[in-house]
């Protein structure tokens, strides 16, 4: 076995804290950050002092935000927007869209929401989605009683026509979360200000075919091209890059697929790789599901001492903090990065498919939870990961991505600590504008980098879902930053007022209890770890052995028969 077989074998060890028991886990959180109750009291103060002066700042406010403050979960029309738009992209047939679309739309209240926001495409989506631009305004009826009109409106000109408009209208909005519809338009957004330095995003979800992952390969390439030709002078930091998502790569991007993923998608990864180095560029692998990480390290990991990388600083990955793994990944990356004489970028996510682990984990019936069940927990996690990372600025670059003031504050405290200078923020376009621009006034030193999503229409709607499903609970920060209704020490909070009684959430049950007292929920085999999978594979050999000797046995058994008749 070759060096780098063998280190990169130490990633599957990994996979004994991805079912950590969370309530052992979870008290060890609020003392890892290395924040004494001095150091938790400057960052509530200058929390408090970023949300007053962004709400303040109502310019600032992007469109999510203003959408999310209309329509929330704790409404029923932003519950049935949210419904509406998640449930569209499985829908496999004209009729039932158009039942499902007659159902989340008549009966909601629009009316009080029309001309409530600040944003006028928010108010022209008070009507479905943006069902058309000039419907409020040409018809009288349509503003008393939107839901009333709709249902008029439907059996006038046909479901199919109401149908084409609602998707028309989800992806107008849509349009409005993505910098371009090409890699050109981005760029021309980000060069009018849209996002001074961006992290391009070729939107695309997992390849189902080779087709559709050679297409995806072109356009990364292309954009990596794109933005290496109009790149400005300055170290790769300071510069645009690119984010590239595997699974849109190859598809059968999975744990169990390993041999083959290493043998076909490296080639593909490293050759993306090349062109970001060739560029001086960053070229980041985005997070996804657990099951999928330490995949992704191994990939990361080869990369790491490809002869042909070296000496290029731009090779990144993105870390989601709601993943129990996610402090262990990071010393291992400080270890790869000095063993590498590299450093990485690496971009500190809370994640975005918490909703997906709860339901694989309950489905499988795991023994707990690869990320933490609540906020808070993923919030203390967030800034054990972010001390970690700028605990070894040899070997990490930080990007840290949120839109919570708490969290920010803290992340500015961690670096002051560690007299770290050089590190930068990075946020959703369409989103944290308010934020970063009260953060901006105060500290006008520290990068921002826009997360920039592009991508044509077709790619767009399950991103925007994402998004709205992520953000769009009403205990979101998002949600609750600029609501006047809200008192500003309290968004400004912290995790660490409820760190000494912070457990699991009462309300998510473990796998194994997902039926409660009828019965346990039966038990599953996580063939995401490399462990399990050996074991599956010797249990395998040993009944073929059993099976080979029972057969010789029998075998022999015949012989001795047929020996015995002959002697007879």
């Amino acid at each position: 076995m070759n060096v780098q077989a063998r280190d990169m074998m130490r990633w599957d060890d990994l996979d004994s804290a991805k079912f950590a028991d969370e309530t052992a886990a979870v008290r060890e959180l609020a003392g890892a950050t290395g924040l004494d109750d001095a150091a938790q009291a400057r960052v509530r103060e200058a929390a408090i002092a970023l949300v007053t002066a962004a709400r303040e700042t109502t310019k600032a406010r992007g469109l999510m935000d203003s959408f999310l403050q209309e329509f929330s979960l704790s409404n029923r029309e932003g519950l049935a927007l949210m419904c509406l738009a998640e449930a569209l992209l499985r829908v496999p047939d004209a009729q039932t869209a158009d039942k499902l679309i007659a159902e989340k739309i008549s009966d909601g209240a629009w009316s009080e929401h029309m001309g409530r926001s600040e944003s006028w495409l928010v108010n022209a989506s008070t009507l479905g989605l943006m069902l058309t631009g000039n419907i409020i305004d040409v018809e009288p009826e349509a503003r008393k009683s939107p839901g009333t009109y709709l249902r008029k409106l439907t059996q006038k000109m046909g479901e199919p026509v109401i149908r084409a408009a609602v998707f028309r209208a989800m992806g107008i909005m849509g349009e409005e979360f993505v910098l371009g519809r090409t890699i050109k338009e981005g760029l021309k957004r980000a060069k009018k200000g849209e996002g001074e330095l961006c992290s391009f995003d070729m939107l695309g979800e997992g390849a189902r075919t080779a087709k559709d992952a050679a297409r995806y390969h072109k356009r990364y390439l292309e954009a990596i091209d794109a933005v290496g030709k109009a790149r400005k002078d300055g170290a790769v930091e300071l510069v645009h890059g690119v984010s590239a998502k595997l699974s849109a790569l190859h598809p059968k991007y999975l744990a169990v697929k390993e041999k083959r993923i290493l043998e076909e998608l490296y080639p593909l990864v490293l050759e993306q790789a090349r062109a970001a180095k060739a560029h001086n560029i960053s070229y980041c692998l985005d997070a996804e599901e657990s099951d999928r990480l330490v995949l992704s390290l191994k990939l990361l990991d080869k990369l790491a001492r490809a002869p042909e990388l070296a000496g290029w600083n731009g090779l990144g990955l993105a870390v989601q903090a709601y993943q129990k793994r996610a402090r262990h990944v990071l010393e291992r990356l400080v270890e790869l990065g000095r063993a590498t004489d590299r450093r990485f970028m690496v971009r500190l996510v809370k994640g975005a498919y918490w909703d997906s682990e709860i339901k694989f984990a309950h489905q499988n019936g795991w023994p707990d939870f690869p990320v933490w069940t609540t906020k808070p927990a993923t919030d203390l996690n967030f800034l054990v990961c972010a001390r970690t990372m700028l605990g070894a600025p040899d070997a990490i670059y930080g990007q840290f991505a949120t839109h919570n003031a708490h969290s920010l504050a803290a992340v500015r405290e961690l670096a002051r600590q560690a007299g770290v200078e050089r590190y930068e923020f990075q946020r959703l376009h369409g989103m944290g504008e308010a934020l970063y621009a009260a953060d901006a006034a105060l500290n006008p030193d520290t990068p921002v980098r826009v997360y920039a999503p592009v991508g044509s229409h077709e790619d767009l709607l399950p991103y925007l879902v994402r998004r709205l499903l992520e953000n769009g609970a009403n205990t979101s920060f998002v949600h609750s930053f600029l609501d006047p209704e809200i008192p500003v020490e309290q968004v400004a909070s912290g995790p660490f007022e409820a760190a000494e009684t912070i457990d699991r959430h009462p309300k998510i049950a473990l796998p194994r209890d997902l039926y409660g007292e009828e019965r346990d929920n039966s038990v599953g085999l996580d063939l995401a770890q490399a462990a399990a999978r050996e074991r599956l594979a010797r249990s395998f050999e040993a009944f073929n052995r059993e099976d080979q000797l029972m057969a010789t046995c029998a075998e022999e058994e015949r012989a001795v028969g047929d020996l015995s008749a002959d002697t007879r």
